[in-house]
């Protein structure tokens, strides 16, 4: 085993960290967050290679057989795990297998550190509970009782809250730890065992977040992306080498030819005038103005004959009382109604309800 890893390795390891403490502060919905965030994981990735080829690390050694400065490489595995975790991804296929690429960095981060005989306590015992059931692991057991729940979770912060509070404590003092290589050491340590605490939570967030993916209705697949897909479900294709891939475009605008060669539409449009009509109507409100007012509308109405006045009865007669001959015929009118309503009585000629 080689004592000491080249300066190289060590300045690679420094140009990373700053890279992912820089990354931290960045929001992920910055147009370069993906990017520069695959880059990042492709570089902790090369970092793995390099620390595999020095063979600083061997299955035959424990813990004290390794090298002081070593030691800082134990938790490679458990960044690109962090790292994967925050990957942008563009449907639930896509999170799926982002998750499974960080249950294997975490599961190799794991086994690593338990080679060394560095997972103990009760984080022995969750080891043990995921290496049963992988998929159904939870820090806290789900079939436990509440009080039992709460007394975990209180012991778990605990032992989290103690961990970060050492740790911090060894960094605050640069100059003890830089003189007594011991103290370096305990860094170094308790670093791993904060990861190790940090990697069973990581793997239940994570198997949290898959059952809902699960629950999660099948996505439409653009016929321009299925070659990609049944590459990646082949294993040809490393899915952490797209994982700045964008997000999702909208179920209405997925891109490609709007017609096919025959004509007929392929997805949804609208047909608009010009750039300068669209342009010009970004700031009117949502809904259609008024062109005219109520009124205008009943009197364009009324002169289209679209509008009824005085119901549905013919208006009456009014009779001058001076013309005698028009009162004779008017009298005469009503005698011959009363003398029919006489012969016929009401209802008469309706044959449609009888028997």
């Amino acid at each position: 085993m080689a004592s000491d890893e080249p300066q190289s390795l060590d300045a690679a390891l420094a140009e990373a960290e700053t890279k992912r403490q820089t990354l931290e502060s960045v929001p992920a919905t910055s147009p370069t967050y993906g990017s520069d965030l695959a880059a990042l994981i492709s570089q902790y990735a090369s970092l793995v290679e390099q620390v595999h080829s020095l063979a600083l690390f061997s299955p035959n050694e424990g813990i004290e057989d390794a090298s002081t400065s070593s030691l800082r490489y134990l938790v490679l595995h458990h960044t690109i795990a962090e790292l994967l975790q925050r990957t942008p991804f563009s449907g639930p296929k896509h999170r799926r297998l982002v998750l499974q690429s960080a249950r294997d960095a975490y599961e190799r981060f794991l086994a690593l550190v338990d080679a060394y005989a560095l997972v103990s306590g009760p984080h022995a015992k969750m080891l043990e509970r995921y290496r049963d059931d992988e998929e159904k692991f939870a820090v806290v057991p789900s079939h436990s009782d509440p009080t039992a729940k709460r007394e975990a979770k209180i012991s778990m912060f605990k032992a989290e809250k103690a961990l970060r509070e050492k740790l911090e404590t060894l960094r605050r003092n640069p100059g003890y730890v830089e003189r007594d290589e011991e103290a370096v050491r305990q860094v170094y340590l308790l670093e791993v065992q904060w990861r190790i605490h940090k990697a069973f939570e990581g793997l239940d967030s994570l198997n949290r977040e898959k059952e809902m993916l699960d629950m999660a209705p099948e996505e439409e697949i653009d016929e321009s992306r299925r070659g990609a897909e049944e590459e990646e479900s082949r294993g040809d294709v490393d899915p952490t080498l797209r994982l700045d891939e964008p997000f999702q475009k909208s179920l209405l605008n997925k891109g490609g030819p709007l017609l096919s060669k025959q004509g007929r539409p392929l997805q949804p449009f609208t047909l608009v005038g010009s750039r300068t009509d669209v342009a010009s109507g970004v700031f009117r409100p949502g809904h259609n103005l008024p062109t005219m007012s109520i009124d205008e509308y009943l009197e364009e109405e009324k002169r289209r004959g679209g509008i009824l006045e005085g119901g549905t009865d013919p208006p009456r007669n009014v009779v001058d009382e001076d013309d005698m001959e028009a009162l004779d015929r008017e009298t005469y009118k009503a005698r011959e109604w009363d003398d029919y309503k006489d012969d016929n009585r009401r209802g008469a000629g309706n044959t449609l309800n009888m028997g």
